[in-house]
């Protein structure tokens, strides 16, 4: 049956789409991988240089990309910037990629993650309490949350752009405000004098910690290896950038917008990624005792489950504290599934409006937006989600998501040659060199991951999800552009 077709609403504003950006990039990243980078360099000087390097390289980004984000500001963001630089089959690898693991991928591990921390609230979703066995196959109630969230916020977003940017904007908002009072919490109530003295006397001494607390001091090769494997978690954190992008027909002045919002936001979650490591070092020692069963006895390093901030708050509040981390960290991934969620459809809408996708993913539905899209993106991952493969998934799609990224900024370099004649609203901050860094730093974080004995793997097995979108490019790409209902946007 068909349904009338709507049209963009240009109803996202600059604070909409900073709500959008904030909250698409803070999602549960923060609040764990502190542990896990903790134990690969060993110290809180290193620990401080990791972030502080993944903030540099996001900035670096977001101000480069908006070079092309003013030049394109259409529905299907990176898609698009990818296709007018290069090629439709460059433009359709990322779109694939995007679509079977890196957006999808990422919606269910928040999804997942929303569900784990309900359960320190409401015990009954546990991932032990099973519903359904079928064969190898088996539901519990924490899978059966994370779908029935997908779900919801699908409906919420097929309802209309305002009613997806509201969400955006009531549960992003909050989430700034409770991360800001969680650092000035931290620092008005839970400075630790000895936790302070142990961490900053030998900030430098690099180190290298397995789970059972063994350590090995840090050569500089090593080191400059161990970095670049704990940007991992860093950078996982800090994605989704450039996610608002994705809805270039339904902002309000995009050239200027886009770019504008993709600053702000990502200066404000590097500032509080930032302090909120600061304040895990002044209230925690760095290194614990993984048999430890306090707080303090097992660190950042062995924060149980390697909940960090939970540790910390515990250590101010008691048990109390577990409680308002469980909140604060479902608020902040419900906030982030929303802006995920709903930014990713319109990229699979571009693509399926180039011909390159399913046709009915080129619909918009009586309120304007791709609901075929929106529909498609939450089956595929609530059965992410279901599976329990989303957690592999991640780990084989990092290394594709910032190769994707430097092959965009290298598009800046390519249009300027090509086009260098076309209108561009906004100049790439620092162009050549802040472009240049960021392709020079990102591709060695790549170099790293290819070359480490056990994560390069995972970057293989990332490239090779990206090659097998070339068969399906030429396979099914003609059977998808005869049928496809409209010219490209």
């Amino acid at each position: 049956m068909s349904e009338k077709q709507g049209h963009f609403q240009r109803a996202i504003t600059l604070f909409d789409a900073v709500m959008i950006v904030t909250g698409s990039m803070i999602g549960s990243g923060i609040f764990i991988v502190s542990a896990g980078i903790a134990q690969l360099v060993g110290s809180a000087g290193w620990l401080l240089v990791v972030w502080l390097l993944t903030g540099f390289i996001t900035l670096a980004g977001a101000v480069s990309y908006g070079e092309l984000s003013s030049m394109f500001p259409k529905v299907g963001g990176q898609y698009v910037y990818l296709r007018e630089a290069y090629n439709k089959l460059v433009a359709f690898l990322y779109g694939w990629t995007l679509f079977l693991v890196i957006q999808t991928g990422v919606i269910a591990a928040v999804a997942v993650a929303f569900a784990r921390f309900t359960g320190v609230l409401l015990p009954w979703f546990s991932e032990t309490n099973v519903l359904l066995r079928v064969g190898t196959f088996e539901l519990s109630t924490v899978q059966l949350l994370a779908v029935t969230l997908l779900v919801v916020l699908t409906y919420i977003n097929s309802r209309g752009v305002r009613s997806g940017k509201l969400i955006s904007n009531i549960f992003g908002s909050t989430k700034l405000v409770a991360l800001g009072l969680l650092i000035l919490g931290g620092l008005a109530l839970g400075i630790n004098q000895q936790a302070v003295s142990v961490n900053f006397q030998d900030m430098w001494q690099a180190m290298s910690f397995d789970k059972l607390g063994h350590s090995s001091p840090l050569t500089t090769s090593a080191l400059i290896t161990a970095i670049g494997l704990a940007m991992t978690g860093s950078l996982f954190s800090s994605d989704a950038w450039n996610n608002i992008g994705f809805s270039g027909d339904e902002i309000v002045k995009p050239e200027r917008t886009i770019v504008l919002s993709m600053a702000l936001g990502t200066a404000i979650v590097t500032a509080l990624y930032i302090l909120i490591n600061v304040v895990y070092l002044l209230v925690l020692p760095l290194k614990g005792d993984p048999e430890a069963t306090t707080v303090m006895g097992r660190g950042i390093m062995y924060a149980t489950n390697e909940r960090v901030a939970t540790a910390v708050a515990e250590s101010i509040l008691g048990q109390v504290g577990a409680y308002v981390m469980a909140i604060l960290i479902m608020i902040s991934t419900f906030s982030a599934d929303n802006s995920i969620l709903l930014s990713g459809a319109r990229a699979y809408y571009a693509m399926a409006a180039d011909g390159l996708f399913f046709p009915g993913m080129a619909r918009l539905n009586k309120a304007g937006v791709p609901g075929v899209a929106l529909w498609a993106q939450c089956a595929w991952a609530s059965l992410l989600c279901l599976s329990g493969s989303y957690g592999d998934l991640l780990n084989y799609v990092m290394f594709s998501v910032i190769l994707f990224y430097v092959i965009t900024i290298i598009g800046i370099f390519v249009l300027r040659r090509t086009r260098p004649d076309a209108p561009r609203p906004y100049r790439a901050a620092g162009y050549p060199v802040i472009p240049l860094l960021y392709i020079i730093l990102a591709s060695g974080f790549c170099f790293i991951l290819l070359t480490d004995p056990v994560n390069s793997k995972f970057a293989l097995r990332g490239l090779g999800l990206v090659a097998v979108g070339i068969p399906v490019y030429f396979i099914f790409g003609k059977r998808f552009s005869n049928s496809s209902p409209q010219e490209p946007s």
